[in-house]
């Protein structure tokens, strides 16, 4: 895995040029290898980039990677695991390769077919191509979002990077600060793309390429999830040929991932979607997989046991850490350098350590990541379609009443009384952290559409505490627009819709891209291999959710490969105790970043919220968590970014 930066400018060349080198060092974590610059200053093109080297470990791998007739130069970020075959096919119409590369396949690609390359291609990967013969710059992003790609764009001057902290290396880059997105941010603890944090500086969306021809920037979509189920082509005939076909697919899609000039693992938390992974893994493998997994000593937030006996059974080489207070708690003050933008979602901090721990023994590894959000994995899908199908057939008027009734009483005691609880609520309630979800279950009851009540069952900050947060009110976003486009799905479908293109790519893939690449380390994920994602959006909803539980078809899957007693447990998330953490051990860091006298001196809130949310979390009496972590994320990245 690698970082790239470049740009283009006729008017700021010689400011631009000599900022780059800083700003490729910027990314010198995501490429401890290797580095290398081109310049083209007649075109006012820069490209830099840092490598870690993962398929062929010598210097003819080095980026930038220019055409042997020094017309096409490219800068490029992850893995195309059909190389080998897209090679053969470039060799038959005449291309030759110095390197064993997949960078210059990508390269020779472009040459061969333009644009269209992009269909041809299987696999994760970001990239910006400069071909001086059409004096423009290609660039694209995998179909997923699984590689980051930011650009700034005033008009004249484009910059594009890796990670945002390349574009603010430049000294000429405006800090403006998007408002907008940070209402985002406080309401969905990311900034949904294309948004970041500043003006004029962008997200490129999954899916999309881009062509910039020195005046215009054309931005566009090569690609987009199925439409399925309904009148899908690839829906199967019954359910065993379902399984069959699945298991080919992800077969398929562990081997192509197992490809590497450099030691090779798996992460590995004993859920279904991890262990699915380490089974086919240790299915083509034909030594034993190396897997890794941490545990905390805390009730309700320790898989390790779990994804020990999965690798028992498997026969894995497996290493787990178990991580004390201490450990977690250093890694925050790491986060806003990690996140270079505000994001607020506090598994960041398991998922640094885990790769941190992975790291030490190998270079990359396969993840899990992805199953929840294409077989139904969220209990909040469920809930949200439940809740609307049920309550929307009372008036609003009583189902607010007893919403706010709800409210009053306190979860700590409805947690104690839970079996009986169960009965009369959805299943959303079955997971931990009961005073969470019952919070946003009682603030869902009282919305009048399912776009309202699951952005309640989602949102950290609603809309009216965001208004009430920062006198405005909140816009519109991806979110709105991806459920009004798919009404014609299935629910459930409609609710996965949403996450496949916002809370999957812009907080998820995110999360485990930093974490993972703050420590040079490159993770896979094969569920998100596209031709996967192709066959189970055909698949009708009651193969992913049946009798009360999701991810029915995958479960089945994994029943091939290890006992139902080893994954059939409620789902735990991969989480941290933050909210006692936020009464003890970090208390007194929220309480200066969170004082009266800071918050009025910056003058973006309203101080006397946040000292009744902060009074309200620290007695009890309502689990404010999340909110709180987001504001002190956010206080923490403005000292790192903007003060500092």
């Amino acid at each position: 895995m690698c970082g790239f930066v470049c740009f283009k400018s006729l008017d700021s060349f010689q400011s631009l040029y000599g900022d780059l080198p800083g700003a490729v060092s910027s990314l010198a974590h995501r490429g401890p290898d290797d580095s290398g610059l081109f310049f083209d200053e007649k075109s006012g093109v820069g490209l830099g980039h840092r490598r870690l080297s993962i398929i062929d470990l010598t210097a003819a791998g080095r980026q930038p990677m220019t055409s042997e007739d020094g017309k096409v130069s490219i800068v490029y970020n992850g893995e195309v695991y059909n190389f080998k075959e897209i090679r053969s096919r470039l060799e038959g119409l005449g291309h030759s390769f110095f390197s064993s590369t997949d960078t210059e396949v990508v390269l020779k690609a472009y040459m061969e077919w333009g644009k269209d390359c992009l269909d041809h291609f299987v696999g994760m990967f970001a990239f910006v191509i400069w071909d001086s013969g059409k004096q423009t710059f290609f660039a694209a992003r995998d179909r997923l979002g699984i590689k980051p790609f930011y650009y700034y764009f005033d008009g004249k001057n484009l910059i594009c990077a890796s990670e945002l902290k390349a574009i603010m290396a430049f000294r000429s880059f405006p800090r403006n600060i998007d408002f907008e997105a940070l209402q985002l941010f406080f309401h969905y603890q990311y900034i949904p793309a294309p948004k970041t944090i500043f003006q004029n500086t962008y997200k490129l969306p999954p899916g999309h390429c881009g062509l910039f021809d020195g005046t215009d920037l054309d931005v566009r979509s090569y690609w987009e999830i199925p439409e399925g189920p309904v009148g899908s082509s690839n829906a199967p005939d019954n359910e065993r040929d379902a399984l069959d076909e699945l298991d080919l697919l992800l077969t398929r899609a562990v081997s192509d991932r197992l490809i590497s000039d450099v030691p090779l693992g798996a992460l590995l938390s004993g859920g279904i979607d991890s262990s699915m992974v380490v089974a086919l893994m240790q299915k083509v493998n034909s030594t034993p997989v190396r897997t890794f997994s941490i545990g905390f000593d805390v009730e309700g937030f320790d898989e390790a046991p779990w994804a020990s006996q999965v690798a028992r059974h498997l026969g894995t080489e497996h290493t787990e850490l178990y991580v004390e207070t201490k450990d977690a708690l250093e890694v925050v003050s790491r986060l806003p350098e990690i996140y270079d933008e505000p994001f607020a979602d506090s598994s960041a901090i398991p998922t640094y350590l885990v790769s941190r721990l992975a790291r030490s023994n190998v270079t990359v590894a396969l993840s899990g990541d992805g199953g929840d959000e294409q077989f139904a994995g969220y209990t909040r899908y469920w809930g949200a379609r439940d809740m609307w199908e049920r309550l929307r057939k009372a008036p609003y008027v009583i189902r607010r009443s007893i919403g706010e009734a709800l409210r009053i009483v306190p979860a700590h005691f409805l947690e104690r009384a839970y079996a009986g609880i169960y009965r009369i609520i959805p299943r959303v309630l079955q997971v931990a952290n009961f005073p969470d979800k019952w919070e946003k279950l009682t603030k869902a009851m009282v919305q009048d559409s399912l776009t309202d009540i699951y952005r309640a069952m989602i949102c950290i900050w609603n809309q009216d505490e965001i208004f009430e947060l920062t006198g405005k009110g909140l816009r519109g976003s991806i979110f709105e627009d991806t459920l009004l486009r798919s009404e014609g799905l299935p629910i459930l479908s409609r609710l996965m819709r949403v996450d496949q293109k916002t809370y999957l790519p812009d907080d998820m893939l995110t999360k485990v891209d930093r974490a993972s690449m703050a420590v040079g380390f490159e993770v896979r994920v094969p569920l998100l291999d596209h031709r996967v994602l192709e066959y189970s959006a055909g698949m009708p909803e009651g193969l992913k959710y049946r009798n009360g539980a999701g991810k029915y078809i995958l479960r089945r899957l994994l029943g091939r490969y290890i006992p139902r007693t080893l994954y059939e447990r409620p789902k735990m998330g991969f989480g941290i105790p933050l909210g006692s953490w936020l009464r003890t051990d970090l208390r007194q860091l929220l309480l200066d970043h969170l004082s009266p006298m800071r918050l009025r001196e910056e003058g973006l809130f309203n101080h006397s919220k946040i000292e009744n949310v902060i009074k309200e979390h620290m007695i009890g009496k309502t689990n404010h968590q999340h909110r709180l972590w987001s504001l002190l994320m956010w206080e923490m990245w403005r000292d790192r970014w903007l003060i500092g």
